[in-house]
């Protein structure tokens, strides 16, 4: 090789004849450098593990299964300090159980400690709460179809607002108190809609039903010493089912349609029977008036004759002889013939009655 020859031997390129490994300049290129004095091997793992084992020694007491006991042990501290520690919120309280026997302590809002595991808690929320009942909750849509008293199906969605007045109660006197307070809402309200036609639910007594319903909600719960406040029930949506829907709203046009029409005829009743009353009032007062009329003439007619009668006992010949001219004036008064009396000599009437009459012809 070229550098063979410069140096005479077999070396590399910088002069590596003789087996110096020299370079031309006299040594060859830098190598790194070697701390572990293994002239540039791979560093040994088990020797690192062995130092840093010895180093763990000369801190924890033991060695390596000291401190992974110090170790576990720590963990398990916190832990039980994370389950000792609870937090109450504003709107919740906490009942302690020590050995599952709650605590007469209420829990009120803040921090607390109790001894985990010998003691536990229980968190219960005590702000007004709702609870929805019927098709549009979260529950099967058959839980709101009830059947009124005038045997009409009907779908009732309602609400529950109640608060926790008693946390230890109402954690421990029920097995699940939301469900047992669903059930018996869903149960007083069939109650009360049982008892009245299905007019009363769609729109004539809502309010009434929300009342009975709410008070016996709240005596049932307090039966069962569930710690809780009813404080309303409204109902929010009563309608029949969607199957029979426009049946029910033609039944409810019929029955629209027979108010309307006995209502006219109340109208035309009441127009009638007050024109036949005024009519009939006015043919008493005047069967009245004419009684007293009648009774009036009948009393002078009689009054009448009592007088004549005096008369007839006092001069009977004079009085015979007036009734006897005043009747024959009655009957001739309409005659057109002249009666003249011969022996008496009375000059001849003239009859202006006949002129008169003869005028009224010709005038025609």
């Amino acid at each position: 090789m070229p550098w063979s020859n410069q140096n005479g031997g077999g070396g590399g390129p910088w002069g590596g004849g003789g087996g110096n490994n020299q370079g031309p300049w006299g040594q060859g290129p830098n190598r790194p450098r070697n701390n572990g004095g293994n002239n540039g091997a791979p560093p040994d793992l088990e020797d690192l593990i062995r130092r840093g084992q010895d180093r763990l020694k000369s801190i924890v007491p033991g060695g390596a299964n000291g401190g992974v006991v110090l170790i576990v042990a720590a963990i398990i501290a916190v832990f039980w300090i994370f389950q000792s520690v609870y937090t109450v919120q504003p709107d919740e309280r906490g009942v302690e159980l020590r050995f599952g026997q709650p605590k007469k302590e209420i829990s009120m809002p803040g921090l607390h400690f109790h001894f985990w595991p010998i003691e536990t808690v229980e968190i219960v929320k005590v702000t007004e709460q709702q609870l929805n009942i019927g098709a549009g909750s979260s529950s099967t849509s058959a839980v709101g179809l009830m059947l009124s008293g005038d045997q009409n199906i009907v779908n009732v969605q309602f609400s529950v607002l109640f608060t926790v007045t008693d946390p230890s109660a109402y954690l421990f006197n029920l097995e699940s108190p939301p469900q047992t307070l669903q059930q018996v809402a869903e149960s007083a309200m069939r109650e009360v809609v049982g008892r009245r036609p299905a007019q009363d639910i769609f729109r004539d007594a809502r309010q009434g039903i929300a009342t009975d319903v709410k008070s016996i909600i709240q005596s049932t719960m307090d039966s069962y010493g569930a710690g809780i406040s009813i404080n309303a029930v409204a109902i929010e949506d009563a309608a029949p089912p969607r199957e029979v829907a426009d049946a029910f709203d033609e039944v409810q046009r019929a029955e629209q349609d027979e108010d309307r029409l006995v209502e006219e005829a109340n109208q035309y009743a009441n127009k009638v029977l007050g024109g036949a009353r005024g009519q009939a009032a006015q043919i008493r007062e005047e069967a009245a008036a004419y009684k007293d009329r009648v009774v009036k003439e009948a009393e002078g007619e009689a009054q009448r004759f009592i007088s004549i009668y005096d008369e007839y006992k006092e001069a009977p010949d004079v009085t015979r002889k007036r009734l006897y001219l005043e009747t024959m004036e009655k009957v001739l008064e309409n005659s057109k013939k002249v009666i003249i009396d011969e022996k008496q000599g009375v000059l001849p009437y003239l009859p202006l009655t006949d002129l008169g009459s003869t005028k009224q012809q010709g005038g025609k």
